[in-house]
């Protein structure tokens, strides 16, 4: 078995660079110096962590060429895009610097024979396993409030993206963190399964497919460790009798294509009531149809190549799948005769429980269209699903869209009227088979820490 790996442009299927994988000694060594320095990291006040924060994302700033410039070549962003993730992270960088000490200062509490304080204390090393669709946000979400709290991190990326693991690294000592409280290590998923038994591991932060998810989560529990999954969706966007059909239209398209289609929070299924199927349909199926896809660094491109070959042609397979079980397809669904892992925008409906469209995640620019009788029995059908990562309802009654979304929408977080990503200072995380465990909006940081008990008889 190799010891290398190559990293490929996307859209040129050219070779970039080849990268050395660490031996499973060398990544247990790292996790060892990642111990030694948390040592003294966890006794730097949280003043003094948030202050690095400010300059991290201000590092992040200075680099926004460069790093966009490696999202493009290394899976494929579409380059407006990239500018936004980078903004993206400076900004999660900046929240978590502005809210932390305040979420992790101690707490008085009534004791009766005293005195008691409740305090946030950092736990150790927090490894994260992290995905290649956001290679800088994914890194950056689970690190900077982990490093926040007092911990230590060490990275597994993605192989695809270890430009950006190594880059991420050189930002944070750049920005004056302590050397070895940050470590992105160029691992494969074996070493890192083994990573997770180590004793000076305190906790996992897993972003990716249900399948190896359940996998991380299982091996975190059987070794006692704290664990946070973010894995995988077909996230359900409900258009409802009143929907305002245009504003639907639009935040569905963007909702299906942002990032190339490869984003776990994103709208997979469209489910719409009878009565406004026909008119969704037919403007949904324009638009998709007049989607640009072309090279990610021209100006105009809507999306670009899928991140890898592999990818592309599973995604053709699902679709592929669907088509036999009973799906139709209404636009795209063709692999292009071009260089380049490119899939065009594609529709399907009439897809049937059972079909990958309907009941698993197309990680790529499909969609799957669904009639439902009415309002009830669309919110019926976008429960169903072992997933609960992100949804949408298209409403012009608000206050009924918010009552659907707080009490029946089985699902971690919902648009209402609009379709949007990530924000630092709201929850980001799931239900059933997407997993568990907050991140952003201050809960990452206190994800892992010890909430320490302090009762002083007095």
């Amino acid at each position: 078995m190799s010891n290398t790996v190559k990293t490929i442009n996307p859209t040129t299927e050219e070779q970039l660079k080849e990268y050395t994988l660490l031996s499973t000694d060398e990544a247990v060594k790292a996790v060892d110096n990642a111990d030694e320095a948390f040592q003294q990291w966890k006794l730097t006040s949280s003043a003094e962590r948030a202050k690095l924060l400010n300059k991290m994302a201000d590092v992040i700033d200075a680099n926004k060429e460069e790093l966009v410039t490696l999202m493009i070549d290394e899976m494929g962003k579409v380059k407006e895009q990239g500018y936004q993730e980078v903004e993206l992270c400076a900004s999660i960088c900046r929240y978590s610097a502005e809210q932390g000490p305040e979420i992790l200062a101690d707490e008085e509490r009534e004791y009766e024979q005293g005195k008691a304080i409740v305090s946030y204390r950092p736990i150790g090393v927090v490894l994260g396993i992290q995905p290649w669709n956001f290679p800088l946000y994914q890194v950056i979400r689970y690190s900077a409030s982990n490093l926040m709290a007092g911990n230590a991190t060490v990275l597994k990326h993605a192989a695809n993206v270890f430009g950006m693991a190594v880059k991420i690294q050189e930002m944070y000592e750049e920005a004056g963190f302590p050397k070895n409280v940050y470590q992105s290590l160029l691992i494969d998923g074996e070493a890192a399964s083994e990573l997770i038994k180590h004793p000076k591991v305190r906790g996992v932060s897993f972003t990716g497919s249900d399948g190896v998810g359940k996998k991380v989560g299982a091996s975190a529990a059987e070794n006692v460790k704290i664990s946070v999954l973010e894995l995988g969706s077909n996230d359900a966007y409900v258009v409802l009798d009143d929907a305002d059909i245009k504003v639907a239209v639009e935040a569905c398209v963007l909702g299906r294509v942002i990032n190339n289609g490869e984003t776990c929070v994103s709208a997979k299924r469209f489910i719409v009531t009878e009565k406004n199927y026909d008119a969704f349909k037919a403007a949904f199926v324009d638009a998709m149809k007049n989607i640009k896809m072309d090279d990610p660094n021209l100006e105009g491109t809507d999306i670009g190549p899928m991140a890898r070959e592999d990818l592309r042609d599973k995604l053709h397979d699902q679709v592929s799948e669907s088509i036999k079980a009973g799906a139709t397809c209404l636009t795209g669904g063709e692999v292009p005769d071009r260089k380049g892992y490119f899939y065009p925008a594609t529709v399907l409906e009439n897809v049937q429980p059972g079909s990958p469209a309907y009941d698993d995640e197309l990680f790529g620019p499909v969609a799957s269209l669904i009639k439902a009788k009415d309002d009830e029995d669309a919110m019926r059908i976008a429960n169903d699903s072992r997933y609960g990562l992100g949804g949408g309802i298209f409403s012009q009654d608000e206050d009924k869209a918010i009552k659907l979304a707080r009490d029946v929408f089985d699902t971690g977080m919902i648009n209402i009227n609009g379709y949007g990503l990530a924000h630092p200072n709201l929850p980001f995380g799931g239900v059933k088979d997407s997993g568990y465990g907050r991140e952003h909006g201050g809960f990452g940081i206190k994800e892992f820490v010890n909430v320490k008990a302090i009762m002083v008889t007095q």
